[in-house]
């Protein structure tokens, strides 16, 4: 059995404290200020931090999955696939970045593949058609 002690020794592949949105207001001016992209699946709010010290910061995730999207097995898998695309993508994510992802009803349908499919053409690849002055 592997113990889950949260170091990379472990085998253990998680986010840092650093890469994560953690507090309440954080989430709140995201809600507020954020530019929004619209998915099948998603809602992507973009915002830059408020800190002018740190334009060159990695960029950090924050996921809502509310009960509308199912019960906590599902919520849990399709947070647990939204945080695997960050962490294998995040390096080609724009320094700086806050990145929240409210995930729709719907989402819990999706496997690995269409998730990072979906998320990925809509931050990675520019879209015609869509604002290409993205934060």
């Amino acid at each position: 059995m592997t113990r889950r002690t949260g170091d990379r020794a472990t085998g253990k592949q998680g986010l840092p404290k650093e890469a994560r949105l953690r507090s309440r207001a954080e989430f709140a001016q995201f809600r507020r200020t954020g530019k929004r992209i619209h998915t099948k699946h998603f809602v992507l709010v973009l915002a830059r931090p408020e800190k002018e010290n740190q334009p060159s910061a990695p960029p950090r995730l924050g996921i809502v999955a509310s009960r509308k999207v199912g019960r906590a097995v599902k919520r849990n898998r399709v947070k647990r696939l939204i945080r695997e695309f960050f962490r294998t993508h995040r390096d080609r994510l724009p320094r700086g970045l806050d990145l929240l992802v409210i995930a729709r009803p719907a989402a819990t349908g999706l496997d690995a593949t269409q998730t990072a499919r979906e998320l990925a053409e809509a931050l990675i690849a520019p879209t015609p058609g869509r604002d290409a002055d993205r934060p």
